[in-house]
């Protein structure tokens, strides 16, 4: 009568209620997430958040969802630890600003690759029209020239030799002067 009321006790208690110093239940919203063998992981949540909010906020959660909820207190909790001002918006920022970084690394790849493309083909525009200049067969070489060659060769084409449009990228905030390259 007075023990129907009671809950059966957990043979371990989670690591939550060993770190609270209470007695862990079957129906604890902590257990499922928060296992013994992982205190730490509690341990900064309660720094953070606080037991009470937490255990609010796990009952407030559909079943289902409480695993994903747990798992972004963590990673909150552990990068507040971190970074106390900014938690994991500073490491949301840190990526963004190597992201930024790359972009303009491959910008500057890109229009290298644009510009050795462009010495190339003039290359082999000065080569061909040298070649057939000093060759001394009968034919015209126009007529052994391919499309691209020929497209190449004259000076006052209208039409890019390579597909790519070139735009400005604005390196003003890494200290180097503006590039070009492909969009």
């Amino acid at each position: 009568m007075k023990g129907e009321g009671r809950k059966h006790t957990t043979a371990s208690p989670c690591a939550a209620c060993k770190l609270l110093r209470r007695r862990c239940t079957q129906v604890c919203v902590f257990a499922p997430h928060f296992p013994a063998d992982e205190p730490e992981k509690f341990a900064s949540v309660h720094k953070v958040f606080g037991a009470s909010n937490v255990s609010k906020l796990l009952r407030e959660i559909a079943a289902q969802h409480r695993g994903d909820a747990v798992s972004s207190l963590v990673y909150e909790a552990n990068a507040r630890v971190r970074d106390p001002v900014y938690g994991c918006v500073g490491a949301i920022t840190s990526l963004h600003c190597q992201i930024q970084v790359l972009q303009a690394q491959l910008a500057v790849a890109r229009a290298k690759m644009v510009h050795l493309r462009t010495s190339n083909a003039a290359y082999l525009a000065r080569f061909s029209h040298t070649a057939m200049a000093t060759s001394s067969t009968s034919c015209t070489g126009s007529s052994f020239m391919s499309p691209a060659h020929k497209q190449l060769m004259e000076p006052d084409t209208t039409k890019s030799v390579f597909p790519l449009d070139l735009a400005m990228l604005d390196q003003s905030n890494l200290g180097e002067p503006p590039i070009w390259s492909s969009c």
